[in-house]
């Protein structure tokens, strides 16, 4: 049983997040803390670019956390320190990028590629169908292809 608890522990060690804010950067203030903590968790690290600065040890997302820190404690409201962000570093510091003119076809290329491939099944299906069968033959066409059969085979006799 101890066993058992001793896995259970080390797995929810494992599966919490780890974040990369050091005790020296988090501000006294919970709820200024709290914006600090949401807003690091949509820019980007420029330096590991597939993470938040709230997840990544670089010193350049040290900077950027303390950075956030200094602009919120100054007063600046969060839309403040990201169009400041983006300001200084460009849309790319963004994990999740405005929607404008020179971002559309960022946001506008997954969902056609999505409606792109939702027509090519929908057409391999189509091509992919089993063709209509053929209409029977008409008495008067059983009759004449039985004509046919039969002079045929009277001529293999000869």
């Amino acid at each position: 049983m101890r066993y058992i608890r001793l896995i259970i522990l080390l797995a929810a060690l494992c599966a919490s997040p780890a974040r990369a804010v050091q005790p020296d950067e988090i501000l006294n203030d919970p709820a200024l803390e709290t914006r600090a903590r949401a807003l690091s968790r949509e820019l980007r690290c420029m330096v590991c670019q597939n993470q938040s600065i709230d997840d990544s040890d670089a010193p350049l997302a040290r900077d950027l956390r303390i950075l956030v820190r200094e602009r919120l404690t100054a007063g600046d409201s969060d839309q403040n320190v990201l169009d400041y962000l983006v300001a200084r570093y460009g849309e790319f510091v963004l994990l999740k990028p405005r929607l404008e003119w020179h971002t559309a076809l960022l946001w506008g290329v997954p969902p056609l590629a999505l409606l792109a491939g939702a027509l090519g099944l929908w057409a391999l299906a189509r091509a992919r169908r089993p063709a209509a069968p053929e209409p029977a033959l008409s008495a008067d066409e059983e009759a004449r292809l039985a004509q046919l059969v039969a002079a045929r085979s009277q001529e293999g006799d000869n």
